[in-house]
């Protein structure tokens, strides 16, 4: 699969770039298997996700992410699970493997559509990635983000960080920090990465 590279503290973040429906569902096997801890079959992942009392926000995102023949109709599917959940998530994200969205699927996220997230990142329900400037947040690899935070313009947030619930960050955040607080500020840098269950194996 093709990628785009961005640096982030010196180092690069690799974000896939689906080219086809079958790198499209590449990257939604990686969104589940974050979540449930195992390959699922691509038949399997359709079936559940086309079930009337479903509303997959990351399922349908990921194939609005290739402008293919079906694209009118996931635009419209990816639409309906958004407005469902609460979610403003424009489909020209740049989002890396492995993306974990909290509250089975998202509730009341808004994210900037010019953010860039990383591979195996975890965000949760009532978080805010916005900018007045144009200039929206990085993320990078290994990131886990608690409820009700909020990113501020252009902060750069450094691989294996965690961020505590309720957080306001204003400044960038270092590479395997621990910070929370209004603003957030750093409060260590022990077993950074905790809460990145079931990582989608990454190559350099």
């Amino acid at each position: 699969m093709k990628t785009e590279v961005y640096e982030l503290n010196g180092k690069q973040i690799r974000i896939p770039v689906a080219e086809s429906y079958k790198d499209c569902m590449t990257l939604i096997k990686s969104d589940r298997y974050r979540r449930y801890g195992k390959m699922e079959s691509t038949l399997s992942i359709i079936l559940q996700s086309l079930k009337p009392y479903k509303s997959s926000v990351l399922f349908w995102l990921r194939l609005c992410q290739y402008k293919g023949w079906l694209y009118p109709f996931c635009k419209i599917m990816c639409a309906r699970a958004k407005r469902k959940n609460l979610v403003a998530l424009p489909t020209r994200t740049k989002i890396g493997y492995g993306f974990s969205i909290g509250a089975q699927g998202g509730m009341c996220i808004a994210i900037n559509g010019g953010t860039i997230i990383g591979n195996n990142v975890n965000i949760s329900q009532f978080d805010n990635i916005g900018t007045n400037h144009k200039t929206p947040a990085i993320i990078g690899d290994n990131v886990y983000i608690g409820p009700h935070v909020c990113l501020v313009d252009d902060v750069k947030i450094g691989s294996n960080a965690t961020i505590g619930a309720g957080a306001v960050v204003t400044r960038d955040v270092p590479e395997n920090a621990t910070v929370a607080g209004v603003p957030a500020k750093v409060l260590n840098y022990d077993n950074p990465g905790r809460y990145i269950k079931n990582p989608w194996p990454v190559s350099e």
